[in-house]
């Protein structure tokens, strides 16, 4: 039995619910993008958030905290099967427990802490490589990444900019997050709001104050008159700061030694 899901987080946890307590899957799969086949039956599964929190909870408490963090990474990655991916890897993780992560070479582990290392290297990449700008009324930052990193990002910049307003964009999927800065209660109190995603398509190009054109300019100068010409290494910079990343950060835009 092939389960259809709609996307979410939850939803493919309840999926994962049904293949012990309804009919075992063959395979998990996203509504959306399923192509049917003939030799195998399929049934839509329904969201219900009690039997993802069970299935969430049982995660931490028979393999691990960790074994859960990393099934969260790997949906959020780019890989096209990442579900079937998820539910093999639990399967052995819920017979052998904590131990399945130490079969690092097993089919069935290899693929999951392979894409747990991607996501995480690129949250942490971007967490440095994102630039702001003013738009006059608030911060603005784009990226492309592989991977759907938008919620892991969130809270790290919520922190660091809790008195801003700003939108993150994601443009390859067409999201952001958004973030409307603080407020105070009537004691006087900071009440700090949480941030949401959404849908957003729409180009902040040409968004940009005269201020902010600026500071602009002098990041490019300042970037471009630090660096030392005999100790340029390329290799060394695009490991760093991989080529794909580039199309959105300031310092490398009309600079004819940093692109490929």
């Amino acid at each position: 039995m092939d389960y259809l899901y709609d996307g979410s987080f939850d939803g493919l946890l309840t999926c994962i619910y049904h293949h012990y307590y309804q009919e075992p899957a063959s395979g998990i799969f996203q509504l959306e993008y399923y192509q049917p086949t003939l030799m195998v039956s399929s049934s839509v599964v329904l969201t219900d958030p009690d039997l993802a929190n069970r299935v969430y909870q049982a995660i931490e408490q028979k393999i691990s905290a960790d074994a859960l963090a990393r099934i969260y990474h790997v949906y959020l990655s780019s890989s096209s099967d990442k579900e079937n991916l998820v539910l093999n890897y639990l399967r052995l993780g819920f017979k052998m427990g904590s131990k399945a992560d130490l079969c690092h070479s097993h089919p069935d582990v290899y693929p999951v802490h392979k894409l747990d290392r991607q996501v995480t290297l690129e949250t942490h990449r971007l967490l440095g490589l994102l630039r702001f700008k003013d738009t006059g009324k608030f911060l603005y930052g784009v990226m492309s990444p592989d991977h759907h990193i938008l919620t892991l990002i969130a809270d790290h910049f919520a922190d660091r900019l809790a008195g801003e307003r700003w939108i993150i964009h994601d443009q390859k999927r067409r999201l952001a997050i958004i973030y409307d800065g603080q407020e105070r209660n009537n004691d006087k109190l900071l009440i700090q709001h949480k941030w949401y995603m959404t849908d957003f398509s729409y180009s902040m190009d040409d968004y940009t104050t005269r201020e902010e054109h600026h500071w602009q300019q002098l990041w490019q100068l300042y970037f471009q008159q630090i660096s030392i010409e005999s100790r340029y290494n390329p290799r060394l910079q695009s490991h760093f700061v991989p080529y794909r990343y580039r199309r959105h950060l300031l310092e490398f835009k009309g600079a004819s030694w940093g692109h490929s």
